[in-house]
């Protein structure tokens, strides 16, 4: 018979270290994951925190044009006041005796128009839709293509050909913006922060808490190979008559 080989012995557990390279890599991704849930919910909560201001920085942007709009078109009929012999003078020219055909004090009142419906609808309203700013446009456009067409301005020097144009132009200026850029930024803002909350959300379930070394226990590894399991092994004889017996 051939000598049987020592018995295989080693520390409890040796073999579920063996079986994970000696060191586990658990923990370490455990760690990772804690990290990026963590990060997950900082950016949730920080565009909480943003949405919390009174209006996204992209529609004050929008709001700061609308008032430089009325600002701009009133100094330049206050201008047009001054040049054509003084603001008193011109004031009751144009206020107390309005005239469509010849007054540019339509213009300066649509330039209040404007300013107050969008600031009304798109700063203390929060509307996020074109409908308000399509009315606006449509009734500047349509109102200054009909007093081009029927009034006097065009005689009276280069403000009847600027305030129509500077009035016409910033309406639409307004609308680009809105239409292009404080609509679509908003929208891809919300849809970011869906994504982050959901993700915020699977976080908990795609990173779990760190582990623990009891989860990778393994209780102490069995003599699998007796002395006389060895000698079955090595005279199959032996071992056919113990199992018919």
């Amino acid at each position: 018979m051939n000598p049987a080989p020592a018995p295989l012995c080693g520390p409890p557990g040796a073999g579920a270290m063996a079986s994970h390279g000696g060191s586990s890599p658990e923990p370490r991704l455990a760690g990772v994951g804690s990290f990026n849930a963590a990060s997950v919910y900082a950016r949730v909560e920080s565009y909480e925190a943003g949405q919390k201001k009174c209006i996204s920085d992209v529609r004050r942007t929008f709001c700061l044009f609308v008032t430089f709009d009325l600002l701009f078109v009133t100094m330049l009929w206050i201008i047009e006041l001054n040049v054509n012999g003084g603001i008193q003078q011109q004031l009751e020219r144009e206020v107390l005796h309005y005239d469509y055909r010849a007054s540019f004090f339509d213009i300066f009142l649509l330039a209040v128009f404007r300013f107050a419906a969008l600031i009304l609808a798109y700063a203390v309203c929060k509307l996020r839709h074109w409908w308000a700013i399509a009315i606006t446009t449509a009734v500047c456009c349509a109102f200054l293509i009909i007093k081009v067409i029927l009034s006097k301005l065009l005689t009276q020097g280069a403000f009847g050909y600027l305030l129509p144009i500077i009035s016409f132009v910033l309406a639409w200026i307004e609308t680009w913006l809105l239409d292009f850029k404080v609509l679509p930024q908003e929208n891809e803002d919300e849809y970011r922060h869906l994504s982050i909350a959901e993700q915020a959300a699977r976080a908990p379930l795609l990173y779990p808490g760190p582990v623990s070394d009891g989860q990778f226990y393994s209780p102490p590894e069995s003599v699998a190979d007796s002395d006389e399991e060895l000698d079955d092994k090595h005279d199959p004889e032996k071992g056919l008559i113990q199992r018919v017996t």
